[in-house]
């Protein structure tokens, strides 16, 4: 039963770090983007 729990604790903590690092790597690209719009709205106008 004990190792039951703790595969819990483990898959827990796994998707844990994927949801983070995923959200991390969607945030920085998104930065990266809108960084990229803002430099073409620039040098079209």
């Amino acid at each position: 039963m004990s190792k039951d729990v703790d595969m819990g604790i483990a898959g827990s903590f796994t998707m844990i770090l994927l949801v983070s690092a995923t959200a991390l790597l969607l945030r920085s690209f998104y930065k990266r983007y809108t960084r990229v719009q803002n430099r073409e709205d620039e040098t079209n106008s």
